[in-house]
């Protein structure tokens, strides 16, 4: 009851990577190697390390289910998207970004198709590496397609349903690697609504064809550090109930949600962002007590789980760890009240 987990990333080291050039830009679509620090031939272990410093840091916290930080990443998405047989990496394409404006993305000129299992080292380095349960999160196939150009499938469904195979693909090497947890990230899925509705429960589903793990999927109306004034309501979430997927983490506490829109999802387990990552303070424990009896009123404490609102990746590293404790103690404070009745 009232479990804690993270949404996926965790702030990656100042020696790791340049922070001031990854806060510089918009999060890479494309390959952005410029922020690395470490040399090639010692990035690797580098990134190992970093890892597991980033799996301490949440289990110091006191967090039940753990992540890997997705510290080799440079964002939640492009590790995957530019891994794929079928993408132009040396040309990329460029389409509408999700806040206005244009972004680089990879360009699709062929059938897309895995040269070799992405994240599966990266599963079986976090399994381990603790022995609590862990998560991975994959970029969710409808924003891979929304996130791509487009220059060979008949439409953007048939490229999404591909994109769902290799996802498949991928979470069924982290289901090997003992990974207890598998979450897609769809954030796209708010800013795409008309795409969302026509496939996107298509595509998640494809994803999830044949997983036996469990599986949850993110939503979000973008990072904090970028996106303000976000709307307190989500587009698309009642037609998410259809899914397969058991788990939805949904950014709550910066859109100050109204949490009525909880009960759109009557059949799953809700994951509820408590953690406003647009304040740089951190929150008070009855800080967090609150947003949680606040939820308790459109969703009962056994479908109830508890996260930030989004990736931690722009904090830095104390102000993530003290809003991890936060929650945690929040959340204690809860479930002791909710055992006394």
């Amino acid at each position: 009851m009232l479990e804690t987990t993270v949404v996926g990333s965790f702030p990656q080291p100042n020696w790791l990577v340049d922070r001031d050039k990854l806060r510089g830009q918009a999060p890479p679509r494309v390959r952005a190697r410029e922020l690395w620090r470490v040399a090639e031939p010692y990035l690797e272990q580098a990134q190992d390390d970093a890892t597991v410093l980033a799996i301490q840091d949440m289990e110091r916290a006191g967090v039940d289910i753990v992540s890997d930080g997705e510290i080799r990443r440079e964002s939640y998405s492009n590790y995957l998207a530019t891994a794929l047989d079928g993408i132009d990496l040396d040309n990329p394409g460029v389409v509408p970004g999700r806040g206005g404006g244009s972004t680089l993305v990879p360009r699709v000129v062929g059938p897309l198709r895995r040269t070799r299992p992405v994240l599966k080292r990266d599963g079986e380095l976090l399994r381990g590496a603790t022995r609590g349960r862990v998560k991975i999160t994959v970029p969710g196939p409808f924003t891979m397609a929304q996130q791509a150009k487009n220059d060979f499938y008949p439409d953007d469904r048939a490229m999404a349903l591909d994109f769902a195979r290799v996802v498949n693909e991928e979470i069924k090497d982290l289901e090997a690697a003992g990974v207890d947890v598998v979450q897609l990230d769809e954030p796209w899925l708010q800013s795409r609504v008309e795409a969302a509705r026509a496939y996107a429960v298509e595509v998640i589903n494809r994803a999830l064809e044949g997983v036996r793990c469990a599986t949850a999927l993110h939503t979000c109306f973008g990072y904090a550090y970028i996106a303000t004034n976000k709307p307190t309501g989500y587009p698309f979430l009642a037609d998410l109930n259809d899914s397969v997927v058991q788990a939805f983490s949904i950014e709550a506490a910066q859109p100050k949600l109204d949490l009525s829109a909880l009960r759109n999802l009557p059949d799953k387990t809700i994951i509820l962002g408590v953690l406003d990552l647009a304040d740089p303070r951190v929150e008070t424990p009855e800080t967090v007590a609150d947003r949680i009896r606040a939820a308790l009123a459109s969703v009962p404490p056994e479908r109830l789980m508890l996260a930030p609102d989004c990736g931690m990746k722009y904090l830095p590293r104390d102000t993530a760890l003290g809003k991890l404790r936060a929650m945690v103690e929040g959340a204690r404070l809860v479930r002791a009240e909710l055992e006394m009745t």
